[in-house]
Protein backbone atom coordinates (compact mmCIF):
# COMPACT_ATOMS: atom_id res chain seq x y z
CA UNK A 1 0.00 0.00 0.00
CA UNK A 2 1.37 3.70 -1.19
CA UNK A 3 1.77 6.06 1.91
CA UNK A 4 -0.60 8.70 2.10
CA UNK A 5 2.79 10.74 3.32
CA UNK A 6 5.30 12.09 0.93
CA UNK A 7 9.03 12.76 2.11
CA UNK A 8 10.81 15.39 1.19
CA UNK A 9 14.82 14.82 0.95
CA UNK A 10 16.95 17.49 2.96
CA UNK A 11 19.41 18.67 0.02
CA UNK A 12 22.29 18.52 2.40
CA UNK A 13 22.42 15.96 4.08
CA UNK A 14 20.58 13.59 1.14
CA UNK A 15 18.57 11.75 3.65
CA UNK A 16 14.26 12.24 4.06
CA UNK A 17 13.38 14.86 6.19
CA UNK A 18 10.53 13.41 8.49
CA UNK A 19 9.69 16.81 9.92
CA UNK A 20 7.89 17.59 6.70
CA UNK A 21 4.72 15.56 5.48
CA UNK A 22 2.34 16.48 2.86
CA UNK A 23 -0.60 14.41 2.49
CA UNK A 24 -1.77 13.49 -0.73
CA UNK A 25 -4.19 15.04 -3.10
CA UNK A 26 -6.91 11.83 -2.95
CA UNK A 27 -6.16 11.11 0.52
CA UNK A 28 -7.16 14.66 1.08
CA UNK A 29 -10.20 15.01 -1.15
CA UNK A 30 -11.89 11.63 0.64
CA UNK A 31 -11.25 12.94 3.94
CA UNK A 32 -12.76 15.90 3.02
CA UNK A 33 -15.50 13.99 2.40
CA UNK A 34 -15.48 11.65 4.67
CA UNK A 35 -15.57 14.93 7.24
CA UNK A 36 -18.61 16.23 5.38
CA UNK A 37 -20.57 12.94 5.41
CA UNK A 38 -20.20 12.96 8.56
CA UNK A 39 -21.25 16.91 9.68
CA UNK A 40 -24.07 16.13 7.67
CA UNK A 41 -24.83 13.29 10.04
CA UNK A 42 -24.67 15.43 12.93
CA UNK A 43 -26.93 18.56 11.27
CA UNK A 44 -29.71 16.73 9.30
CA UNK A 45 -31.55 15.36 12.32
CA UNK A 46 -31.72 19.20 14.00
CA UNK A 47 -32.47 20.59 10.37
CA UNK A 48 -35.38 17.87 10.00
CA UNK A 49 -36.77 19.01 13.36
CA UNK A 50 -36.66 22.94 12.12
CA UNK A 51 -38.53 21.71 9.54
CA UNK A 52 -41.06 19.84 10.39
CA UNK A 53 -41.80 22.56 13.39
CA UNK A 54 -42.48 24.71 10.43
CA UNK A 55 -44.73 21.95 8.99
CA UNK A 56 -48.61 21.83 9.31
CA UNK A 57 -50.10 18.75 10.97
CA UNK A 58 -52.30 17.98 7.45
CA UNK A 59 -48.84 17.41 5.81
CA UNK A 60 -47.05 15.42 8.75
CA UNK A 61 -49.90 12.92 8.84
CA UNK A 62 -49.89 12.39 5.02
CA UNK A 63 -46.06 12.59 4.57
CA UNK A 64 -44.45 12.17 7.87
CA UNK A 65 -41.72 13.73 9.18
CA UNK A 66 -40.28 15.47 5.43
CA UNK A 67 -37.66 17.42 4.43
CA UNK A 68 -40.00 18.64 1.98
CA UNK A 69 -43.31 18.97 3.85
CA UNK A 70 -46.53 19.66 1.31
CA UNK A 71 -47.67 22.70 3.10
CA UNK A 72 -45.91 24.87 5.54
CA UNK A 73 -47.19 26.26 8.93
CA UNK A 74 -46.66 28.42 11.48
CA UNK A 75 -48.95 27.14 13.48
CA UNK A 76 -47.20 25.63 16.00
CA UNK A 77 -45.74 28.83 17.25
CA UNK A 78 -48.65 31.03 17.36
CA UNK A 79 -49.77 27.99 19.78
CA UNK A 80 -46.99 28.59 21.92
CA UNK A 81 -46.91 32.31 21.86
CA UNK A 82 -50.49 32.20 22.85
CA UNK A 83 -49.51 30.21 25.74
CA UNK A 84 -47.79 33.29 27.34
CA UNK A 85 -46.85 33.47 30.71
CA UNK A 86 -46.40 29.90 31.88
CA UNK A 87 -43.62 29.85 28.41
CA UNK A 88 -42.12 33.27 29.52
CA UNK A 89 -42.09 32.03 33.35
CA UNK A 90 -40.63 28.59 32.40
CA UNK A 91 -38.19 30.35 29.96
CA UNK A 92 -37.04 32.49 33.35
CA UNK A 93 -36.69 29.64 35.66
CA UNK A 94 -33.93 28.11 33.22
CA UNK A 95 -32.02 31.12 32.62
CA UNK A 96 -32.02 32.16 36.45
CA UNK A 97 -31.05 28.09 37.35
CA UNK A 98 -29.02 28.37 34.45
CA UNK A 99 -26.80 31.15 35.42
CA UNK A 100 -26.29 30.62 38.91
CA UNK A 101 -26.13 26.73 38.86
CA UNK A 102 -23.55 27.69 36.29
CA UNK A 103 -21.55 30.07 38.71
CA UNK A 104 -21.86 28.63 41.61
CA UNK A 105 -20.97 25.13 39.78
CA UNK A 106 -17.51 26.82 38.90
CA UNK A 107 -17.33 28.38 41.98
CA UNK A 108 -16.98 25.03 43.78
CA UNK A 109 -15.22 22.78 41.41
CA UNK A 110 -13.00 26.03 40.20
CA UNK A 111 -11.20 26.47 44.16
CA UNK A 112 -11.35 22.83 45.17
CA UNK A 113 -9.29 21.86 42.42
CA UNK A 114 -7.26 24.24 42.69
CA UNK A 115 -6.48 22.61 46.98
CA UNK A 116 -5.80 19.17 45.44
CA UNK A 117 -3.41 20.63 42.56
CA UNK A 118 -1.61 21.67 45.12
CA UNK A 119 1.12 18.51 46.73
CA UNK A 120 2.03 20.51 49.80
CA UNK A 121 -1.50 20.67 50.85
CA UNK A 122 -1.45 18.26 54.30
CA UNK A 123 -5.02 16.53 53.48
CA UNK A 124 -4.49 16.40 49.64
CA UNK A 125 -4.64 12.44 49.76
CA UNK A 126 -7.80 12.28 51.94
CA UNK A 127 -9.45 14.77 50.35
CA UNK A 128 -8.75 13.27 46.36
CA UNK A 129 -9.96 9.60 48.09
CA UNK A 130 -13.10 11.33 49.47
CA UNK A 131 -13.80 13.34 45.94
CA UNK A 132 -12.92 9.92 43.62
CA UNK A 133 -15.32 7.50 46.11
CA UNK A 134 -18.53 9.87 45.02
CA UNK A 135 -17.39 9.01 41.41
CA UNK A 136 -17.99 5.33 41.89
CA UNK A 137 -20.57 5.38 44.87
CA UNK A 138 -23.79 7.10 45.81
CA UNK A 139 -27.19 6.87 47.91
CA UNK A 140 -29.23 6.41 44.72
CA UNK A 141 -32.28 8.34 44.01
CA UNK A 142 -34.53 7.81 47.39
CA UNK A 143 -31.67 8.54 49.51
CA UNK A 144 -31.27 11.51 47.44
CA UNK A 145 -34.46 12.70 47.28
CA UNK A 146 -35.09 12.14 51.35
CA UNK A 147 -31.81 14.34 51.89
CA UNK A 148 -32.61 17.08 49.55
CA UNK A 149 -36.71 17.82 50.48
CA UNK A 150 -36.41 16.33 54.38
CA UNK A 151 -32.68 17.55 55.35
CA UNK A 152 -32.40 20.34 53.43
CA UNK A 153 -35.82 21.94 53.16
CA UNK A 154 -35.29 22.22 49.16
CA UNK A 155 -38.73 20.37 47.75
CA UNK A 156 -40.77 22.52 45.57
CA UNK A 157 -37.65 25.32 45.59
CA UNK A 158 -36.04 26.53 42.44
CA UNK A 159 -32.61 25.78 44.80
CA UNK A 160 -33.57 22.02 44.38
CA UNK A 161 -32.75 22.45 40.82
CA UNK A 162 -29.11 24.34 41.26
CA UNK A 163 -27.72 21.95 44.26
CA UNK A 164 -27.66 18.62 43.37
CA UNK A 165 -25.82 19.56 40.35
CA UNK A 166 -23.59 21.74 42.13
CA UNK A 167 -20.59 19.11 42.48
CA UNK A 168 -18.91 17.31 39.81
CA UNK A 169 -15.89 15.07 41.04
CA UNK A 170 -14.98 14.87 36.95
CA UNK A 171 -14.66 18.03 35.99
CA UNK A 172 -12.48 19.10 39.78
CA UNK A 173 -10.77 15.89 38.29
CA UNK A 174 -10.15 17.76 34.42
CA UNK A 175 -9.21 21.05 36.29
CA UNK A 176 -7.28 19.89 38.64
CA UNK A 177 -5.13 18.19 35.49
CA UNK A 178 -5.22 21.65 34.07
CA UNK A 179 -3.53 23.47 37.35
CA UNK A 180 -1.13 20.78 37.11
CA UNK A 181 -0.20 22.34 33.54
CA UNK A 182 0.96 25.23 35.15
CA UNK A 183 4.52 26.14 36.45
CA UNK A 184 5.32 25.81 39.86
CA UNK A 185 7.66 27.98 39.79
CA UNK A 186 5.18 31.03 39.17
CA UNK A 187 3.10 30.04 42.82
CA UNK A 188 6.63 29.89 44.37
CA UNK A 189 7.81 32.84 43.10
CA UNK A 190 3.79 34.47 43.96
CA UNK A 191 4.53 33.07 47.59
CA UNK A 192 8.10 34.66 47.67
CA UNK A 193 6.37 38.17 46.69
CA UNK A 194 4.50 37.81 49.83
CA UNK A 195 0.96 36.94 48.08
CA UNK A 196 -1.88 34.83 49.56
CA UNK A 197 -3.06 31.65 48.60
CA UNK A 198 -6.25 33.83 47.54
CA UNK A 199 -4.38 36.23 45.78
CA UNK A 200 -2.74 33.49 44.32
CA UNK A 201 -5.46 31.71 42.97
CA UNK A 202 -7.72 34.62 41.89
CA UNK A 203 -4.93 36.64 40.13
CA UNK A 204 -2.19 34.12 38.67
CA UNK A 205 -4.02 30.86 38.49
CA UNK A 206 -7.79 31.60 37.41
CA UNK A 207 -6.12 34.09 34.36
CA UNK A 208 -4.10 30.84 33.09
CA UNK A 209 -6.71 28.67 33.44
CA UNK A 210 -9.48 30.52 31.15
CA UNK A 211 -9.66 27.33 28.70
CA UNK A 212 -10.26 25.10 31.33
CA UNK A 213 -12.67 27.18 33.19
CA UNK A 214 -14.64 27.92 30.15
CA UNK A 215 -14.91 24.60 28.87
CA UNK A 216 -16.51 23.11 32.08
CA UNK A 217 -18.12 26.12 32.21
CA UNK A 218 -19.53 25.47 28.96
CA UNK A 219 -20.38 21.63 29.85
CA UNK A 220 -22.37 22.90 32.83
CA UNK A 221 -23.91 25.25 31.32
CA UNK A 222 -25.35 22.42 29.10
CA UNK A 223 -26.13 20.24 31.53
CA UNK A 224 -28.22 23.11 33.61
CA UNK A 225 -30.15 23.95 30.75
CA UNK A 226 -31.29 20.65 29.09
CA UNK A 227 -31.94 18.80 32.76
CA UNK A 228 -35.53 17.86 33.08
CA UNK A 229 -35.19 15.22 35.94
CA UNK A 230 -34.83 17.30 38.87
CA UNK A 231 -38.14 19.56 37.81
CA UNK A 232 -39.92 16.11 37.31
CA UNK A 233 -38.71 15.04 40.75
CA UNK A 234 -38.59 18.34 43.16
CA UNK A 235 -41.04 20.37 41.45
CA UNK A 236 -45.03 19.99 42.54
CA UNK A 237 -46.54 23.79 41.20
CA UNK A 238 -46.56 23.95 37.33
CA UNK A 239 -45.62 27.16 37.60
CA UNK A 240 -42.50 26.43 38.59
CA UNK A 241 -41.81 23.80 35.84
CA UNK A 242 -38.16 24.96 34.04
CA UNK A 243 -38.67 25.34 30.38
CA UNK A 244 -37.16 21.09 29.95
CA UNK A 245 -40.05 19.95 32.08
CA UNK A 246 -42.52 21.77 30.43
CA UNK A 247 -41.32 19.59 27.27
CA UNK A 248 -41.52 17.07 28.96
CA UNK A 249 -45.21 17.46 30.55
CA UNK A 250 -46.28 18.34 27.18
CA UNK A 251 -45.01 15.10 25.33
CA UNK A 252 -46.67 12.95 27.87
CA UNK A 253 -50.14 14.86 28.29
CA UNK A 254 -52.04 17.83 26.83
CA UNK A 255 -54.08 17.89 29.94
CA UNK A 256 -50.86 20.22 31.10
CA UNK A 257 -52.16 23.00 29.01
CA UNK A 258 -55.92 23.01 30.76
CA UNK A 259 -54.16 23.10 34.12
CA UNK A 260 -51.69 26.22 33.70
CA UNK A 261 -54.22 28.62 33.49
CA UNK A 262 -57.45 30.09 35.21
CA UNK A 263 -59.43 29.94 31.89
CA UNK A 264 -59.26 26.22 31.92
CA UNK A 265 -62.34 26.64 28.69
CA UNK A 266 -59.94 28.55 26.86
CA UNK A 267 -57.20 26.13 27.52
CA UNK A 268 -58.92 23.11 26.89
CA UNK A 269 -60.29 24.76 23.18
CA UNK A 270 -56.62 25.25 22.46
CA UNK A 271 -55.46 21.76 24.02
CA UNK A 272 -58.08 20.28 21.49
CA UNK A 273 -56.90 21.94 18.54
CA UNK A 274 -53.02 21.77 19.78
CA UNK A 275 -50.46 20.86 16.81
CA UNK A 276 -48.98 17.66 18.75
CA UNK A 277 -45.89 16.51 16.12
CA UNK A 278 -45.38 19.68 15.27
CA UNK A 279 -45.37 21.45 18.07
CA UNK A 280 -43.27 19.06 19.86
CA UNK A 281 -40.58 19.88 17.05
CA UNK A 282 -41.32 24.11 17.95
CA UNK A 283 -41.05 23.68 21.24
CA UNK A 284 -37.36 21.72 21.04
CA UNK A 285 -36.04 24.57 18.93
CA UNK A 286 -37.27 27.01 21.22
CA UNK A 287 -35.26 25.24 23.74
CA UNK A 288 -32.42 24.56 21.72
CA UNK A 289 -31.54 27.57 20.15
CA UNK A 290 -30.44 29.54 23.02
CA UNK A 291 -27.81 27.45 23.75
CA UNK A 292 -26.52 27.02 20.49
CA UNK A 293 -26.39 30.76 20.11
CA UNK A 294 -24.30 30.47 23.76
CA UNK A 295 -21.98 27.73 21.90
CA UNK A 296 -19.59 29.82 19.36
CA UNK A 297 -18.44 32.24 22.35
CA UNK A 298 -16.80 28.82 23.87
CA UNK A 299 -15.72 26.98 20.87
CA UNK A 300 -12.47 28.90 20.21
CA UNK A 301 -11.46 27.75 24.22
CA UNK A 302 -12.76 23.89 23.39
CA UNK A 303 -9.48 22.17 21.87
CA UNK A 304 -7.02 23.91 24.81
CA UNK A 305 -9.34 22.72 27.21
CA UNK A 306 -9.78 19.07 26.60
CA UNK A 307 -6.32 18.54 25.32
CA UNK A 308 -5.11 19.94 28.77
CA UNK A 309 -2.59 17.19 30.04
CA UNK A 310 -2.18 15.37 26.52
CA UNK A 311 1.31 16.66 25.78
CA UNK A 312 3.96 16.59 28.20
CA UNK A 313 7.04 18.63 28.39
Amino acid sequence: MRSLFKKKKNKDEGVPDLTINRISKKADIALNIWFAIWTLICVLPLLLVVIVSFSSEQSIFENGYSFFPSEWSLAAYEFFFKLGDQLIRSYGITIFVTVVGTVFSLAISASFAYVLSRSDYAYNRLFTLLMLFTMLFNGGIVATYMVNTQLLGLGNSVWALIFPMSFNAFYIVVLRTFYKSIPVELIEAARVDGASEFKTFFRIVLPLSKPGIATIGMFTMIAYWNDWFLGMLYIVDQEKYPVQTLLWSMQNSLEFMKQSSANALEYAEMAANAPTDSGRMALTVLVVLPILLAYPYFQKYFVKGLTVGGVKG
